[in-house]
């Protein structure tokens, strides 16, 4: 073949995109995103990022410290250690009433959202479809995608209290739903379900024989009463994995350590994975986990009473200013209205920022139906809290005196 033809064939090839099509469609994390932005600019009161301001815990960082001057640096079982797994089974038996072996039923990871990661891979085939509660945490429906199935979101509203209505997750099951994907105390909203709630949606879960993924990572940030966990159920309990972790009630994010209690085969299914990915998380954080659950208690509750009083300010004074604020049951999350501004989600963020040096997170970061409302993270101290509320109430004064005008 001469060389003027080989040329001519080559050119007919097409080059292959080197980034999988279900990853380059994939977009970024609307939190991060507009952080980038804060990051350029000065003299900002960040409400924006879901990460206590409290340091971790003098015990706690302790024994890490210890497990450094131990020399514990080394692998610890895939599944973690069975130390940490057996407080974990306990701590689970107690706050949230339903029991695990911790030798086949739990699983210590990188985090929650490793073990989120796990599970959607564990379980779902292409083309199976996932249903989550929107607003939510922004890596669900991403987590769904990565692991190559559809997303399907179910709107939750203000009028509710942002509670997931059982009607219309019944409503969006198809054939090809697999999971069941549920976040309470809910990030974004601060918003909670009852214990009568759960069990509507439990028999739900039963009659489809659905999958059910229960994130409870804020789960001690529960204001009210602390209520069973969904796995504990009838007929939950073979169908549910309870994800949970120490980065939020315990103020230990920078130690990724997360956990996973189910049935032994879903289990052993995420372990399969996790050896071949993380293989284990952190033998320091692990150590660190036993103390939280052993000795942390404490300082958690005097954590959460300050969130508590943190939340009352804040809900009162965007309540006081004209954004309408669904009293948050747990979590460090408030979702106020901004609609009455005029302006969207995105445009309210970008200019109270730039105009008031104030951050917050637009609502649409949390899925479409998040359009019209704000996240303000009051994980801030309170003199913080206060100057930003002032800032942004002159902000919203600003803006309707503006609309007048207009008129």
């Amino acid at each position: 073949m001469s060389v003027s033809k080989l040329s001519r064939n080559h050119k007919k090839i097409q080059p292959r995109g080197r980034v999988a099509e279900h990853i380059r469609g994939l977009p970024k994390s609307g939190i991060r995103d507009f952080f980038e932005l804060v990051n350029t600019m000065d003299d900002v009161i960040s409400l924006g990022i879901g990460e206590p301001d409290f340091v971790t815990p003098w015990s706690i960082r302790e024994a890490a410290i210890y497990a450094l001057q131990k020399g514990f640096t080394s692998y610890t079982s895939n599944l973690g250690m069975l130390s940490l797994r057996k407080a974990v089974c306990r701590y689970v038996d107690d706050e949230y009433g339903a029991k695990y072996d911790p030798v086949t039923e739990c699983i210590i990871t990188v985090g929650v959202s490793e073990a989120l990661d796990l599970i959607l891979r564990a379980i779902l085939e292409p083309g199976d479809e996932v249903i989550y509660q929107e607003p939510s945490y922004v890596s669900y429906p991403a987590s769904i995608v990565m692991a190559l199935a559809k997303p399907v979101p179910v709107a939750t509203y203000e009028k509710d209290k942002f509670a997931l209505d059982p009607k219309r997750l019944e409503a969006a099951i198809t054939p090809k739903t697999k999971a069941l994907l549920l976040n309470f105390p809910n990030n974004p909203t601060g918003a909670n379900i009852s214990l009568a709630q759960k069990r509507e949606i439990a028999k739900i879960a039963v009659k489809h024989d659905l999958v059910v993924l229960t994130d409870e990572i804020y789960s001690e940030l529960t204001y009210g009463k602390m209520e069973p966990t969904i796995a504990s159920l009838p007929g939950m309990r073979e169908r549910t994995v309870f994800l949970h972790g120490f980065s939020k009630a315990f103020a230990m994010t920078g130690f990724r350590i997360g956990y996973a209690c189910g049935p032994h085969e879903l289990i052993d299914a995420m372990m399969k994975i996790h050896q071949y990915s993380m293989l284990c998380a952190s033998s320091v954080g692990q150590s660190a986990a036993i103390a939280a659950l052993q000795d942390g208690r404490g300082e958690m509750l005097k954590m959460k009473k300050e969130y508590m009083q943190r939340r009352n300010v804040i809900v009162k004074r965007l309540n006081e200013m004209g954004l309408t604020c669904v009293m948050p049951e747990g979590a460090f999350y408030a979702f106020p209205n901004i609609t009455s501004t005029g302006i969207s989600s995105k445009e309210f963020c970008t200019r109270l920022l730039q105009e008031k040096r104030v951050a917050v997170v637009p609502g649409t970061a949390f899925g479409p139906s998040g359009e019209g409302y704000v996240r303000c993270a009051y994980a801030a101290g309170m003199d913080e809290i206060e100057t930003a509320m002032t800032r942004m109430a002159e902000f919203v004064q600003e803006l309707k005196s503006g609309k007048k005008k207009a008129k």
